[in-house]
């Protein structure tokens, strides 16, 4: 029986970085919409309410019986989630006189186990704009700031399960002792045991695809990436040769990158196929200069190659996929659908067309985690290390119309830039990389002779999770080398600038 914590999320922006930080603790935790039932099962060990963009006050706030979970396991509320608690136990919750966003200084006004090894000051992160005002009946002040006279706080007495409240964020990085008080809630609060590692993982895992897919034969799409990867891996491993993975090369993959990754999956003893069909793919782009358009026609593209090559294999009953929790997560937004920016940089659509029952072993996972089962698993690090990749492939990285000559250009370009940054130890310091073909010629000078050739942008950002993301200081004397490196060797590209955009307003590809 798994042990596991749940998360009620009630829309913050943060939610994610809770179950990161309770996954880091070797913890298994899910996320679920406040308002979504659930069952106090055996092995739920604890509940955190999450925080929210909401007042508790608003009419139509986001609502818990808070009084109902604590009689069946501990509570910890975190932001709204101890606003709504102390609310909902009859404490006062109000507009706060002054506003508390950004670093503040807990300081500890009573011992407690969820202090352990935490010092008697501290600095937390605050959001928030309402505040508790006056704590229930019943309840012990912990901590507060020099801002609010509540920053911590329990229900006293032992008619109940312990139930904290906490009016700061311990799960983002500005807490610098947040992760241990989230630590303490876990292990000395809740009890919890702390033993789902990888290898615990892939045992259970494993087990449970035998179990789902029995005798039949499952058939995947592969893209050379980490989720992809590490999803057939484990499927390998319960079934054998029975999964038949697919691997389409669509004209539009970095160089050499279709032989290298067909190459790395016959190592990993993986039964994979792959499918040259370049002429296809740039048939169908040609002349297509807008994003979403050239989008989904590689996204159709790959589907009509894709069903080709199932109906060669009999008997496939199931269809495995690399879905990670953040997937998961943001296809249960408690907002309600967000703006479309661009579609998804994954090829979608697979299951509606071949009506088949999916196999996702990674969907209780982080990107991060993911690739901590892979190295378990003994997949090669370049492999588990690699950047992420659009699945429309080079195609958004060239602005304007495809051609295979504008394709192999980027090809050349990219590759020289990305060995640079391994070979100067700097590609792992880094989230993404990659360089832009732009729809832009200029002048140039090479010895006597006057050139005009395209500008290619080279594209490095830092981040976490994808979400936001910052864009890389690499040295001045690493870009200066770069360029001469692209320009000296290939012809028809004479000019390289560097994006110092962020994410947001910009996003990470440029298309």
């Amino acid at each position: 029986m798994t042990e596991k914590i749940l998360i009620l999320d009630y829309g913050s922006q943060y939610t994610q970085l809770i179950a990161r930080a309770v996954r880091e603790a070797n913890v298994y935790c899910e996320i679920i919409p406040y308002y979504k039932p659930f069952d106090i099962e055996p092995g739920l060990k604890g509940i955190i309410l999450s925080g929210s963009p909401f007042s508790v006050n608003e009419d139509k706030a986001p609502d818990t019986d808070v009084q109902a979970l604590v009689e069946k396991v501990p509570v910890l509320g975190i932001c709204y989630g101890a606003q709504l608690t102390a609310k909902r136990f009859g404490g006062l919750v109000a507009k706060s006189d002054k506003r508390e966003y950004g670093r503040a200084t807990l300081q500890r006004r009573m011992d407690d186990p969820i202090f352990r090894d935490i010092a008697e000051q501290s600095q937390v992160w605050m959001s928030h704009s309402d505040t508790i005002k006056q704590l229930p009946e019943g309840f012990e002040l912990l901590a507060d700031t020099e801002s609010i006279p509540v920053a911590a706080f329990r229900k006293a007495g032992n008619s109940s399960f312990p139930l904290y409240g906490v009016q700061f964020h311990p799960e983002v990085y500005h807490s610098k002792e947040g992760k241990k008080l989230l630590y303490n809630f876990l292990v000395h609060t809740c009890g919890c045991s702390q033993d789902w590692t990888p290898a615990h993982f892939i045992t259970d895992t494993v087990k449970l695809l035998r179990q789902q897919i029995g005798d039949r034969k499952v058939i995947m799409a592969l893209s050379g990436g980490v989720d992809s990867t590490v999803a057939a891996t484990l499927i390998h491993k319960a079934i054998g040769d029975r999964l038949y993975g697919i691997f389409v090369d669509n004209g539009v993959l970095r160089k050499d990158e279709f032989e290298s990754v067909l190459k790395m999956y016959g190592q990993l003893g993986l039964n994979v196929k792959g499918i040259d069909a370049r002429e296809h793919f740039y048939t169908k782009l040609a002349g297509k200069t807008d994003p979403e358009e050239k989008r989904k026609i590689i996204g159709a593209g790959f589907i009509d190659v894709f069903q080709e090559e199932a109906k060669k294999i009999e008997g496939i009953g199931l269809l495995g996929q690399g879905t990670i929790y953040p997937d998961v997560i943001e296809s249960v937004s408690v907002h309600g659908p967000s703006v479309t920016i661009k579609s998804h940089h994954n090829v979608g659509g697979l299951p509606e067309h071949l009506h088949l029952e999916l196999v996702e072993p990674l969907r209780s996972l982080f990107k991060d985690e993911v690739r901590k089962v892979g190295r378990e698993l003994g997949i090669p690090a370049d492999m588990i290390d690699r950047h992420p990749f659009p699945g429309p492939g080079l195609a958004i990285r060239i602005l304007g119309d495809i051609t295979e000559e504008k394709v192999q250009l980027l090809q050349q370009a990219d590759h020289l830039y990305i060995k640079a940054l391994k070979d100067n130890n700097l590609y792992a310091t880094v989230w993404q990389a990659g360089a832009i073909l732009l729809p832009v010629k200029s002048v140039g000078v090479m010895g006597d002779e006057r050139t005009y050739e395209y500008t290619v942008a080279l594209r490095a950002v830092t981040s976490v999770d994808g979400m936001t993301a910052d864009w890389a200081h690499l040295p001045y004397e690493f870009l200066a080398f770069v360029s001469n490196e692209i320009i000296n060797n290939v012809r028809g590209i004479n000019r390289v600038v560097y994006d110092i955009s962020s994410k947001p307003p910009a996003t990470i590809e440029w298309e």
